[in-house]
């Protein structure tokens, strides 16, 4: 792990570092290391699975819309019923 100091940090900077961090329940230092993950994080992560898939396959296939067939109803449960 790295250990980073910054140095001549403007102190209206440093007041609204430290409210935020107590809104968050945050110590100052962990709240900027939650400030630096987020905005260095990849974009990827901030995505679930199921969206990027979708924006792969509409990418590939320019989002055209396909024409699905009406669904039927479906059938009744079996009953288990004695007899």
């Amino acid at each position: 792990m790295a250990i980073l100091t910054i140095r001549n940090l403007d102190d209206v900077l440093k007041t609204q570092l430290r409210v935020r961090a107590a809104q968050h329940g945050r110590s100052m230092e962990e709240e900027a290391r939650q400030i630096l993950q987020q905005i260095l994080a990849p974009k990827q992560s901030r995505t679930g699975l199921g969206t990027r898939i979708h924006q792969r396959v509409m990418a590939l296939t320019g989002g055209e819309d396909l024409n699905l067939p009406k669904r039927s109803a479906s059938r009744l449960p079996p009953t288990f019923a004695e007899e």
